[in-house]
């Protein structure tokens, strides 16, 4: 859903996800996919106190009204909206995301790079490589094919599988503009990314490699050429985000291989129902033979209890 505030012309808005809570008459809110938070048809700082204290009287209002016992989003690194959630509260550090910066040289840009990074790319870049746009059905499918193949084979959650609508609607969004980039080699479709245009920033959605092309490290040469494509389009960032819940993991390390820039990844977490929110979290923790990360996780009544 969509909660909207607005006052004359001036709006904020939070992307959000009701959910029920299982045996209760109660909901959350949770963040929506992606890097989120509130929206605004206005720069953040330019809202005045009274619009702030305003909005948080509603969205609270609207939540008690409608049994929402707590909200959980991910922030959006390169914006800030702290002029939003430090009205509310409930701002966490949540670790680190990277960046590469495209107001530099293509050169400058390479200097950044972790040496197997570049040795990677370079080798790849000197065989029989091709990239191609995948906005027609069968080009859209063969990235399917490579994505879903990918998703298997490192057991990704139900969540992180899209079908073939999804990407078809993304690459042809009115809103934003959504791009699948492919790599072939000897004409061959080997790995694809999904890129997201807006606003000056790049951000990588999702990344792809065929399974037995892995040795090739193709995604690496995706992530290299489309800082050539955002210069072009005039872009300032190409954002790559963090590691899994922003840990510093494999992942992380994966992309801090292409840039030393980093930014903080914040999530935004408000309780508006502390009694109701303690008991369910008494009652679920009892069921919970491991909860050795308890403080971190939110809400805390639905941490797994495998």
């Amino acid at each position: 859903m969509l909660y909207v505030y607005s006052e004359d012309d001036v709006f904020v808005a939070f992307p959000l996800i009701k959910r029920d809570i299982p045996d209760s008459r109660y909901y959350d809110f949770t963040s929506v996919y992606g890097y989120a938070g509130p929206i605004s048809n206005v720069k953040f700082n330019t809202l005045t106190e009274s619009f702030l204290t305003n909005l948080k009287k509603s969205l609270l209002g609207y939540m008690k009204q409608e049994n929402i016992i707590c909200l959980f989003s991910r922030l959006h690194p390169l914006i800030d909206q702290s002029a939003v959630t430090e009205k509310f509260g409930g701002k966490i550090a949540n670790g680190k995301t990277v960046f590469i910066p495209l107001d530099k040289t293509i050169e400058s840009q390479r200097l950044g790079y972790r040496n197997n990074h570049l040795r990677d790319i370079n080798s790849l870049r000197g065989k029989n490589i091709s990239f191609k746009e995948a906005l027609a059905d069968n080009d859209i499918e063969e990235f399917v094919i490579i994505y879903t193949e990918n998703m298997k084979r490192i057991n990704a959650s139900d969540e992180y599988f899209f079908n073939h609508q999804y990407f078809k609607q993304l690459v042809h969004s009115n809103e934003f503009t959504g791009q699948i980039l492919l790599l072939y080699l000897d004409e061959i479709p080997i790995a694809g990314c999904v890129f997201i245009y807006t606003n000056e920033i790049i951000q990588v959605h999702l990344i792809a490699t065929k399974t037995e092309f892995l040795h090739e490290s193709p995604t690496k040469v995706l992530i290299d050429e489309v800082s050539y494509i955002g210069r072009a389009r005039g872009m300032r960032y190409l954002h790559l985000g963090g590691g899994v819940g922003g840990k510093n993991d494999p992942l992380f390390y994966w992309k801090a291989g292409f840039s030393p820039c980093y930014l903080m990844f914040e999530t935004w977490r408000i309780i508006n129902d502390l009694v109701t929110y303690n008991q369910l979290c008494y009652d679920h923790l009892e069921l919970v033979d491991n909860a050795d990360d308890k403080n971190d996780y939110f809400p805390l009544y639905r941490k797994s209890l495998v």
